[in-house]
């Protein structure tokens, strides 16, 4: 207990050396629900791949991808990265879906779609700040038996010739990684001098081989590590409604607090949407405040926008803007705000 405190402490003190004391709210952004591969054992995606019978049925609507760029951009949510499954769609309509999310989000954003070739990359380079690499786990037994045809080295091609591109990559704690992996994790951030990662701990999916997530002081303490030796890299991890909604006994009690004072500048993976101002939702922002952390995000008060007239402004065409709007409604109700 006293060399995690000590490790925390450690932490807490690089992450106040080389940031503001501020957290923010990473909202990922699905292009579809289903994938091509669907083989990686920890994923939704590959519990769910027999059910889906037509990939085009997986795919989200125009109107609902952009309602949720709309909502991030007005409740200082950040895009943590645009994603979906591989091989839904073709390159020209995803390029065009990124085209309008950093158009509606007044921003570039991350992009994380698979180990894309150098020419599918120049394609995206106007819409996107940084690109993303799915890794999940570093050790090259354990990546191969959690995501056998998911293989690193094309990720590893795309960081090289993505040199003018911010570098990002994602890892899973809980997967049967061993704190003596920690010299695997720390030598690929060097080696491809990645600018940002995201740490997220395991959700056991019904139908996957796993059956329980990392504890909050097992998975703070990559978390921990990982800021220590890189101060200044961007760090940001993953919680979710269950992990946060723990009581006293929980071995997750208090995550959001701990993966805070290990050194995360943000937080995502919450349902923010579904659990807006949920009892959840004010947790997660009393823990930012135990952390002592300001949040430049806010998962509880709605701001008072006229979606309207924010539509209107868009720089996109009629007929997307006339589905937004109903769209937008639809999510304001379901977050109890209309």
């Amino acid at each position: 207990m006293e060399d995690f405190n000590a490790l925390l402490e450690e932490s807490n003190k690089v992450f106040l050396d080389n940031f503001k004391p501020e957290v923010w709210f990473g909202r990922c952004i699905f292009i579809s629900w289903y994938c091509d591969v669907g083989t990686c054992k920890f994923c939704f995606r590959a519990a769910q791949k027999d059910r889906v019978k037509h990939a085009e049925h997986a795919r989200r609507s125009i109107a609902s991808i952009l309602a949720e760029a709309l909502l991030a951009k007005k409740l200082g949510w950040r895009v943590e990265f645009l994603t979906g499954g591989y091989n839904i769609y073709p390159l020209h309509e995803l390029v065009g879906i990124s085209r309008l999310v950093s158009e509606v989000y007044g921003d570039k954003v991350w992009l994380n779609l698979g180990a894309l070739k150098r020419e599918e990359l120049d394609a995206f380079k106007p819409y996107i700040k940084g690109v993303v690499g799915s890794i999940e786990a570093v050790n090259p037994e354990l990546h191969d038996a959690v995501c056998p045809d998911k293989p690193i080295k094309p990720y590893e091609e795309m960081f090289s010739y993505a040199d003018d591109l911010k570098k990002s990559m994602t890892v899973v704690i809980g997967l049967g990684e061993r704190k003596e992996d920690f010299g695997l994790l720390a030598n690929f951030i060097e080696k491809h001098k990645l600018d940002r990662i995201t740490f997220y701990a395991l959700k056991p999916v019904k139908g996957s081989p796993y059956t329980h997530g990392p504890n909050s002081k097992d998975y703070a303490w990559w978390i921990a590590n990982t800021r220590i030796s890189f101060p200044k890299l961007q760090i940001i991890a993953g919680t979710t409604y269950k992990r946060v909604m723990c009581e006293d006994g929980c071995d997750t009690k208090d995550d959001v607090q701990l993966i805070l004072r290990a050194g995360a500048n943000a937080v995502t993976k919450f349902p923010a949407t579904k659990k807006f101002n949920s009892e959840a939702a004010k947790k997660i922002e009393s823990e930012i405040k135990k952390a002592g952390r300001s949040f430049s995000s806010t998962l509880t008060k709605m701001p008072d926008v006229d979606w309207d007239a924010e539509v209107d402004s868009l720089s996109i065409d009629d007929a997307i803007k006339e589905k937004l709007k109903p769209m937008l409604k639809d999510y304001l109700k379901n977050m109890g705000k209309v």
